[in-house]
């Protein structure tokens, strides 16, 4: 405001020395550097002096922060399904569930802030609860955070949603999967509808059409059965696999998949990591790796992911290659760990989604990525060049007998060296967990969750642009969404 104030001075100034050549030159001279400003609007990993002062007038956020509202859910729809969680039965689809063999006597009870499962089909999808633990952390605490706290949605850049969507569809798929695309008996369903009911019903979510709120769907089938009316929110997704349809007009096997570009497009979403179910491993702790290539996980899979079923049969028997089937719980965890450690690469094919967590295991266990999914898309691209320290392979060269390891066999030490390099200093920008109990306490400042919120700030003069752009429609005319982004 102070350099509004400014300008209005100098125009004031100008209107009565017409004749003042310095006077007009200071004027042209602060348009000009106005007319800068707004080139680079609001790079938040910028120096403080590239904001522009307009930009700050036109939503709330300092140059160092965005301010998030937290929409007024009941606990019933978070933490109450923690709750839920840790009182239900072992989940039918895990041969053994560690979550559910700990003794009743020392099972979460009764907390505000329960943990999040350890069960990796869920805790890959945990960013919900971390994102959601910054925000209810004491404002005292959350000194490193990029999202500032507040508690009038009219002061806030952004309103966060904060229902734990992966939580409550694999509640249901843990118990009852055969109801999953049904709405009747469907728990999951109705939760979706409370939620999406209750914001559409507020008067931020009417002011905006929902474009300026966040929901997180890290899971695949988070929100299924209402999407298309979220569609107009920011959507925090590990990829756009979940959005996938099979055209019903190909044919002879060779269907492509197309995306509903209505609802999902990196214009207005944000791609957000997996949650890494490996531990860490330091640069310092590298060893001798033997092994040339790495993959462990399950060999038959749908959609995109049919391309694993035949690299596996092309790689299984190549020398100097470790293909295993399994997931990383129990014992499956421990052998993940020794492969990855002891790995030069690790293959990353697609899955029944173009990405999956075992690409994050491998970055945290210094294990090059070896990534063969054409259609992938990337947590906090423009802040990290993947190129750096992974190997994009054509699923078309991938496929070719034995090229894949000749391939592979071509990178020197040298080169593998500063792949490890890479890996080691952007291994923080994938890490959600703060080591809090409950996840309250303060973030690490360049971890995944400050990162999450900065690349939703970079969205918001086009959530402006959006809500204004609605505003100007007629009554009975149409303006069609144009999210197509390549």
């Amino acid at each position: 405001m102070a350099l509004k104030s400014t300008a209005t001075a100098t125009v004031s100034s100008s209107s009565s020395s017409l004749c003042s050549v310095s006077t007009l030159f200071f004027a042209f001279t602060l348009l000009c550097t106005l007319s800068f400003s707004l080139f680079f609007l609001f790079n938040p990993l910028s120096s403080p002096s590239s904001s522009s002062s307009i930009y700050q007038s036109a939503f709330h956020s300092p140059q160092n922060s965005i301010q998030v509202f937290v929409a007024d859910l009941p606990r019933s729809l978070n933490y109450g399904l923690l709750d839920k969680y840790w009182a239900s039965g072992p989940d039918s689809r895990l041969g053994s569930d560690a979550d559910h063999e700990i003794p009743k006597t020392q099972l979460p009870q009764s907390l505000e802030f329960p943990p999040y499962p350890e069960n990796p089909l869920i805790k890959q999808y945990s960013a919900e609860y971390w994102i959601l633990g910054d925000l209810m952390t004491p404002q005292a605490q959350r000194t490193g955070s990029f999202a500032q706290r507040v508690f009038s949605a009219a002061e806030a850049d952004v309103v966060f949603v904060p229902f734990f969507a992966t939580l409550s569809a694999e509640l249901q798929l843990a118990t009852a999967k055969g109801a999953f695309r049904k709405k009747a008996g469907n728990g999951d369903y109705e939760r979706q509808r409370q939620v999406v009911d209750f914001v559409k019903n507020t008067e931020a979510w009417k002011r905006s059409g929902g474009r300026d709120h966040v929901f997180v769907l890290t899971d695949p089938v988070a929100m299924w059965h209402v999407r298309a009316e979220i569609a107009p929110a920011v959507l925090l997704v590990v990829d756009f696999g979940g959005w996938y349809r099979l055209e019903s007009k190909s044919s002879n096997g060779n269907s492509s998949d197309v995306i509903q570009h209505t609802q999902v497009s990196l214009l207005k979403d944000v791609i957000v990591p997996y949650t890494h179910l490996l531990p860490r491993l330091q640069l310092t702790e590298n060893k001798k790796r033997q092994t040339l290539l790495y993959f462990k996980g399950a060999k038959h899979r749908h959609r995109g992911g049919l391309v694993r079923e035949k690299l596996w049969d092309l790689l299984v028997n190549e020398p100097d290659v470790i293909m295993e089937e399994g997931f990383p719980n129990a014992t499956g965890r421990e052998q993940s760990i020794k492969g990855m450690r002891t790995s030069k690469f690790c293959l990353h094919p697609a899955g029944d989604t173009p990405t999956s967590c075992r690409l994050f295991d491998a970055i945290q266990s210094l294990c090059i990525p070896v990534i063969v999914s054409d259609n992938i898309e990337l947590p906090f691209e423009g802040i990290v060049d993947y190129s750096e320290f992974s190997v994009f392979v054509a699923v078309d060269d991938a496929l070719k007998p034995h090229w894949l390891v000749s391939h592979l066999r071509t990178f020197p030490k040298e080169q593998r060296d500063r792949f490890h390099q890479k890996m080691a200093q952007f291994q923080p920008l994938f890490e959600y967990d703060n080591g809090h109990p409950g996840g309250i306490g303060p973030i690490p400042p360049d971890g995944a969750v400050n990162h999450v919120w900065k690349k939703v700030y970079q969205k918001l003069p086009m959530i402006k642009e959006a809500i204004i752009r609605e505003r100007r429609k007629l009554p009975g005319v149409s303006v069609p969404p144009r999210c197509h982004c390549t």
